[in-house]
């Protein structure tokens, strides 16, 4: 159908829910917004689906949330009766709608006889991929949209391995999803009949205490904070989402007790109405920690996004002034620490592995050789960490030590399978006690690194183009990227590019070699003076992103270079970054 029949389908539609149907009236004159809405579906994905709040059939409302949840039920009906009743654990954040969306998913699980186990209130993400592993469901779905702005919400899909569905099983799923053809016709269960029938269960304190049972085991040296633990000062904000109460009785729990809150974020609010993006990746999300930080003399300050996967942390420098890390250098200082205390205390296995993305700072590799610890890059998306994590666990060729991503994900231990903000807040609590006991803190810290291995920076360039010309724009900068492979980058030669669509390396000569990862959109380009700069479609949002990464003497030096890359890189964008 037009984008104007099925337009004229809901408008028709007699059942509509009255919130959209009043919304779906002030559209009526706006040909653009209509277009947007109704010409195409919500994209549903490898992770689930995103998107803008509304009336639509690209849009996250009631009737999308419930197409999703059909076409997981059918997927699981195509399994086995038993896979079917072990069910779906289900959390929401702190978003528009999230606790409606959740359900609804519930409801219409349970007409097809498949229970529920949905939590009594906001949690994060990386509990719910707990809770898939603690409750043996089949499934899990996390009503999220992460960072995004207040207008969005998503809908995340998670295996029974906790981690995001690997790739066969979510195509399968997809197919599903894009079967069910028409979301207003969908049969759901009321929420009275389905905690009747035993499909739906609310489930709360005792899997906080079995993750936060889990948690406490992130701690590596308990003396260290039991004696420093007292005296870190440590400002937290949650960012109005869901890291509070789990976070706070984490810290608590490891012996942190010197921390604070930032009081106007430590509400849930759907609106994120102190921040400009509820983003942890963004300096300005720090601005009312920083006020406080500076009142109480913090030592650090910490802060989650809205789902509490992703993590951000801010450090005093010598001036007394706060500076916003980089994911990469959270990463750095995180991995140097475990590997130094697992060291020291005799822990630290031969066959240790961390895992990051391809598009992370190399420091972390070069932290890892110097401790005869293997590093091993996967694509962007954390679920490839997991599916990582699962091969090894399964095979028992390597001992997961530590996994990140440059933008702000963590994973620490692995009885959770995806970026875990509440297991990274106690670890970085503790290594930053460790170097307050030293006199020193994380800036001190980071010098020290970039004096033994060098100077790494890197910067992320990400260009929004919005809509349908958007994603065609889009499209086309990565096909002109491939026919017409930059040779060089500000003046310095590309010595060899990875095109992981067609999964090989090709080198300056002309050879080329295969790659042996899944097939995914990105182009990584690596120059002549060790630098490297990638290229790389969002999944999640209306973006492309490159990444570039540099190693220099000084930090000037390495400045110098992201300038110089940056502005190649608005020559091949016509977009000034």
């Amino acid at each position: 159908m037009s984008y104007q029949d099925t337009y004229e389908q809901w408008k028709n539609e007699e059942t509509l829910d009255r919130e959209l149907k009043t919304e779906l009236e002030s559209l009526l004159n706006n040909e653009t917004e209509l277009e947007d809405a109704f010409s195409h579906p919500l994209e549903f994905g490898t992770a689930g689906m995103r998107g803008i709040l509304g009336p639509g059939i690209n849009r996250m409302n009631i009737y999308t949330v419930r197409q999703a949840t059909e076409g997981l039920a059918r997927f699981m009906e195509s399994q086995s009766e038993e896979d079917k009743k072990r069910g779906v654990a289900i959390a929401y954040d702190s978003r528009h709608k999230s606790p409606e969306f959740a359900l609804e998913a519930a409801r219409t699980l349970a007409n097809h006889g498949i229970p529920s186990y949905v939590f009594e209130s906001l949690r994060p993400t990386p509990e719910l991929s707990f809770a898939v592993r603690h409750l043996n469901t089949f499934t899990g779905i996390m009503i999220t949209a992460s960072h995004n702005p207040a207008n969005y919400n998503g809908y995340k899909i998670y295996g029974e391995s906790g981690g995001q569905m690997p790739p066969k099983d979510a195509d399968a799923l997809t197919s599903y999803v894009r079967s069910v053809e028409n979301p207003l016709q969908i049969d759901v269960l009321s929420e009275e009949e389905a905690k009747e029938k035993g499909l739906l269960t609310i489930i709360g304190k005792e899997v906080d205490d079995a993750y936060l049972q889990e948690v406490d085991t992130v701690t590596i040296n308990r003396e260290l904070v039991a004696k420093e633990g007292e005296d870190l000062k440590l400002v937290f904000t949650p960012l109005h989402g869901a890291g509070k109460m789990l976070g706070e009785k984490a810290l608590e729990q490891a012996g942190f007790t010197g921390f604070s809150f930032v009081p106007e974020q430590s509400i849930a609010d759907p609106d994120f109405t102190t921040v400009k993006s509820p983003n942890p990746e963004e300096h300005s999300a720090f601005e009312y920690a920083i006020s406080l930080g500076e009142k109480d003399g913090a030592d650090l300050l910490v802060a989650t996004d809205p789902d509490a996967d992703r993590l951000g942390v801010a450090v005093k420098l010598p001036d007394e002034t706060y500076r916003v890390l980089s994911g990469n250098q959270i990463g750095a200082l995180m991995l140097d620490y475990i590997l130094k205390a697992r060291k020291d205390d005799g822990t630290l296995a031969d066959n240790a592995v961390a895992l990051k993305s391809i598009v992370s700072s190399e420091l972390s590799t070069a932290i890892a050789e110097n401790y005869q610890t293997k590093m091993v890059n996967v694509l962007t998306g954390f679920k490839f960490i997991a599916e990582k994590i699962q091969a090894y666990q399964e095979d028992g060729s390597q001992t997961f030590l530590f996994g990140f991503e440059e933008s702000y994900g963590y994973l620490v231990k692995p009885f959770v399978r995806d970026k875990d903000a509440i297991q990274a807040l106690v670890l970085i609590a503790e290594v930053a006690a460790f170097y307050k006991q030293k006199g020193e803190n994380l800036y001190d810290a980071l010098q020290t690194i970039f004096e033994e291995y060098g100077y790494y920076q890197e910067k992320t360039i990400s260009i929004t183009m919005s809509g349908l010309e958007g994603s065609a724009k889009i499209a086309s900068l990565m096909r002109q990227l491939r026919e017409e492979s930059p040779i060089t980058f500000g003046g310095i030669k590309v010595v060899s590019t990875e095109d992981y669509k067609l999964q090989e390396k090709v080198h300056a000569d002309g050879s080329v070699t295969a790659l042996n990862t899944p097939p995914s959109d990105v182009l990584k380009y690596f120059l002549e003076d060790e630098s490297w700069i990638a290229a790389r479609p969002s999944g999640t949002e209306p973006k492309i992103k490159f990444y570039i990464g540099v190693k220099a003497g000084s930090e000037e030096a390495a400045e110098e270079k992201i300038k110089a890359f940056s502005a190649a890189i608005s020559e091949i964008t016509n977009v000034t970054s």
